[in-house]
């Protein structure tokens, strides 16, 4: 995978450094969290580290078609993250990795992928939803500055700060707590805002990043909460990816999203990311916790 970018220093080149995982011997890899993270690891980090080490014991010629996660404790940003690489099989057409994170030697974070050399078969996709362009949707800054009376003043800085992804809320009003969305209806343009390497592999790594990113907010929507609910306790419990088509991250993507349901303080959330011209290109499904904070919760 190569992570080589624009040579001055941005949020691109930061991403692409954490995603740039360190051989420490063996089928070992270390990765690091960027400076100022929050309290813990954020899950798609995790996701694109993971596979950013796994890839690097595949054949280039094997992209990952799925990968799926699990996500044991919370990681502490402070500390870097150990994955280790198990060769599980190599086949004449598929290859399968597993991955384990540990941190402290604890196991925080568990992947298995399977690689796939691409062949002729059957075509077909289901046609992307529609959508305003992204150039007709405000920017995140813009979203921080319109939104500044309703949300905590960590969202607005979040939504402020700049990133290596540029976001487009289709509906906006998502992210706000007391605005119920029905099902299906939260959508999101992104990008990477530099351009990249022609590497496959490092495309799909970036998209693992992203597929993380607000997929829980699907469900939350759905009863007027948002991930800025500063009364839930919300956190990704697992994570399946699967990867259909070639495609660029620093092409706009469409991220379509739907929670079918919720119980029990856990939510099932599922996504399509298509490309701008309407090609279906990655799959997604996850669930999360979603707990209202009480005292003995925490």
């Amino acid at each position: 995978m190569t992570t080589s970018s624009p040579t001055t220093s941005s949020p691109t080149r930061a991403l692409l450094q954490i995603l740039d995982v360190e051989n420490i011997g063996g089928d070992v890899f270390r990765g690091r969290s960027p400076p100022g993270s929050t309290r813990r690891v954020y899950g798609g980090q995790a996701i694109a580290q993971a596979l950013a080490a796994a890839q690097r014991t595949t054949p280039a010629d094997r992209p990952v078609h799925s990968l799926h996660a699990y996500f044991l404790l919370a990681g502490d940003p402070r500390e870097p993250i150990d994955y280790e690489v198990e060769r599980i099989r190599d086949g004449r057409s598929f290859t399968t990795r597993r991955c384990l994170g540990r941190q402290g030697g604890r196991a925080i974070f568990s992947l298995e992928a399977s690689f796939h050399a691409e062949e002729p078969g059957l075509e077909h996709a289901v046609a992307a939803p529609s959508a305003p362009d992204p150039e007709a949707l405000p920017t995140s800054s813009a979203l921080a500055n319109r939104f500044r009376a309703f949300l905590p003043q960590d969202a607005v800085d979040r939504l402020a700060a700049p990133s290596a992804f540029d976001m487009r809320a289709v509906d906006p009003a998502t992210l706000l707590p007391g605005s119920k969305r029905a099902m299906g209806d939260q959508k999101f343009w992104f990008r990477v805002t530099e351009r990249l390497p022609d590497d496959d592999a490092l495309h799909r790594a970036l998209l693992a990043y992203f597929s993380d990113m607000t997929l829980l907010n699907a469900a939350l929507a759905l009863h007027g909460k948002s991930v800025f609910d500063t009364d839930m306790q919300v956190a990704s419990l697992d994570h399946a990816l699967w990867f259909h088509r070639p495609f660029r991250v620093d092409d706009w993507l469409l991220y379509a999203q739907e929670s079918p349901v919720a119980h029990g303080a856990r939510t099932l959330t599922r996504g399509q990311i298509f490309t701008r011209g309407g090609r279906l290109v990655a799959s997604v499904a996850q669930e999360g916790l979603a707990r209202t904070r009480t005292a003995e919760a925490t």
